[in-house]
């Protein structure tokens, strides 16, 4: 890294900070994670020129074998970072079948200049020459920009930040992910585990109001009061702890707080061996149960007394292929199989893991990464049938059950799985966004809005699936701009996911623009290979011919090649 690089440089307005990974830009700033700042330095070097994936791979991976996902998933971290639009960008473009451009100004970060030189010398932002203004003068600039900002961002988060409905006659609570205190970072899937579990345990319960796990996950490492959690999300109480393992012992602190005094309502810290983590989740799980006063049905006593596996090795297998799998990509795919799998052999009881194990060869299929699809989708089935079949106490099992029903195209069976799932966990965010994907293919949009609309609701801070069903609902409304917001917001959280691109694609058709909808066929060209008309009709579930037909036929207009 040269000496100019090493000490720094600005991207326009931006200043990058590569030795400390950081950009800041006023009073904003962006870490990256070292290969995103790798990248950013070597578009800096060679500034204005087109570079290939392949020599990002050379030159920036050293020729190491990476997934196709990887240097598009860096381009949309830093696009994210730099605040870019992949649409109408102002400083990395996209060169369709080519490769990316830095085409922002840019400037060496001169160390030992002034401030007010700094602002008199440095690259000129949108073709405006900047001007030296008095001390005084830039103070009082700066005091009323700050005004600005923050009362900008007020209007801002008033108008657009998640809100959860009041349910008064409900207790409602926020699980905040545990806190991993050991040494190994591998022992943070003991602390994911654990979260997650009770979350399931809790959302199991009708008369308790639990939030999806993706939205308490925002709150990961962050120091927040309870009372600011109550008032973002509108909840009642807050879970929060962390756990320690040391050798054959864990440590567990937990405490249930209030969030409209801040004060405990519930704590208690345990001491175990660590073959008895299981009993301590049930533990936590209990107590809230008895400190918040709820009802609870037999049916559901019943089910918090079943557990999913007492095999802690399995266990921890099966935690760490769903931290893998969440990255979306093939060779992620092909490692949480091996790792499911190995779990199955430690506890061949283990129905959540055929389950997981179930979904990921269903997305395989889904997405053209197997040689042998109908094989693959077999598979899928059998094990997702077995994954219930063995255990049919949670809803994940049945949610497995009922998206391979779906990419099966049995439809009415995936409903009734899904259905399941929710009758055993009213709480289940994802199991009433699978419902709005089932109702859109089968013509039944209205009620996919209903059922996205509720998932929202729990689940605040929702993923990218979210607004893409509810953008593909208004799609088959003929909303077409209302489809393109929302699945434009979809891609916002999601820049390589496939299927937002098809829909958004053909909702750009639909509003007459043309231009939009091949630039967004240029991307998925770029992102996938299987991106075709004949794998498209193959593998997506709409059940009406009609609205199938309608929908490749937007896609041709698109340019999207068969």
């Amino acid at each position: 890294m040269s000496k100019q690089v090493h000490s720094g440089f600005f991207i326009e307005d931006w200043r990058v900070q590569p030795e400390e990974g950081i950009l800041t830009r006023g009073n904003i700033t962006e870490r990256l994670e070292p290969k995103a700042m790798e990248v950013l330095v070597y578009l800096y070097s060679r500034a204005g020129e087109v570079i290939t994936r392949e020599e990002l791979e050379r030159d920036v991976w050293h020729g190491a074998l990476v997934g196709y996902d990887a240097v598009t998933n860096t381009i949309i971290k830093l696009r994210k970072a730099l605040q870019d639009n992949a649409r109408q960008p102002r400083y990395i473009a996209t060169i369709p079948k080519k490769g990316y451009k830095l085409i922002a100004s840019i400037a060496p970060h001169k160390e030992n200049l002034t401030t007010e030189a700094m602002i008199e010398t440095a690259t000129p932002v949108a073709g405006i020459k900047q001007k030296y203004q008095p001390r005084r003068a830039s103070l009082v600039i700066i005091a009323l920009m700050g005004v600005l900002f923050i009362w900008f961002a007020w209007l801002w988060s008033t108008e657009t930040a998640p809100t959860l409905i009041n349910d008064s006659a409900m207790n409602s609570i926020v699980v905040l992910p545990f806190e991993n205190l050991g040494d190994d970072p591998k022992q943070a899937y003991l602390a994911d585990g654990f979260t997650e579990d009770i979350i399931t345990d809790l959302s199991r319960l009708s008369n308790l109001l639990v939030i999806a796990s993706n939205t308490s996950n925002t709150y990961k490492d962050k120091q927040v009061t309870a009372e600011k959690i109550g008032a973002e999300l509108n909840v009642g109480y807050v879970l929060k702890g962390n756990t320690r393992r040391l050798g054959n012992t864990i440590r567990v602190n937990a405490q249930l707080i209030s969030t409209a005094t801040g004060f405990n309502v519930w704590a208690e810290r345990y001491d175990k061996n660590i073959t008895e983590v299981f009993a301590v989740q049930d533990k936590v799980t209990q107590s809230i149960v008895e400190a918040l006063a709820v009802k609870i049905t037999n049916q559901e006593k019943h089910r918090l007394a079943l557990s999913t596996t007492n095999n802690l090795e399995a266990y921890d297998l099966f935690q760490e292929g769903q931290k893998i799998s969440k990255a979306g990509t093939k060779e992620a795919n092909q490692q949480a199989r091996e790792v499911y799998r190995k779990a199955i052999k430690l506890d061949p009881t283990y129905g959540r893991a055929y389950g997981a194990l179930a979904y990921i060869l269903a997305s395989d299929y889904r997405r053209g990464w197997t040689d042998t699809p109908l094989e693959t989708l077999s598979r899928a089935l059998a094990l997702a049938e077995q994954g219930v079949a063995l255990d049919g106490s949670i809803p994940q099992t049945y949610w497995s059950l009922g998206y391979v029903y779906l990419m099966s195209k049995e439809l009415d069976k995936a409903e009734k799985a899904v259905a399941q799932a929710i009758n055993i966990s009213p709480n289940y965010a994802d199991g009433y966004g699978l419902l709005a994907l089932i109702s859109n293919n089968l013509g039944q949009s209205k009620r996919a809005v209903e059922f996205i609309t509720k998932g929202m609701r729990l689940n605040p801070y929702y993923t990218w699936d979210y607004p893409y069903n509810l953008g593909c609902a208004y799609y088959f409304l003929g909303d077409y701009n209302a489809a393109i917001t929302a699945l434009e917001k979809a891609q916002e959280r999601n820049e390589s996911a496939i299927p937002i691109k098809l829909y958004l694609a053909a909702s750009y058709i639909r509003g007459n623009r043309q231009d939009d909808a091949e630039w967004v066929v240029n991307e998925l060209q770029i992102l996938s290979t299987t991106a075709t008309i004949s794998h498209t009709e193959k593998t997506i579930p709409i059940v009406k011919p009609e609205l199938k037909q309608a929908l490749l036929e937007d896609l041709r207009k698109a340019g999207l090649p068969e």
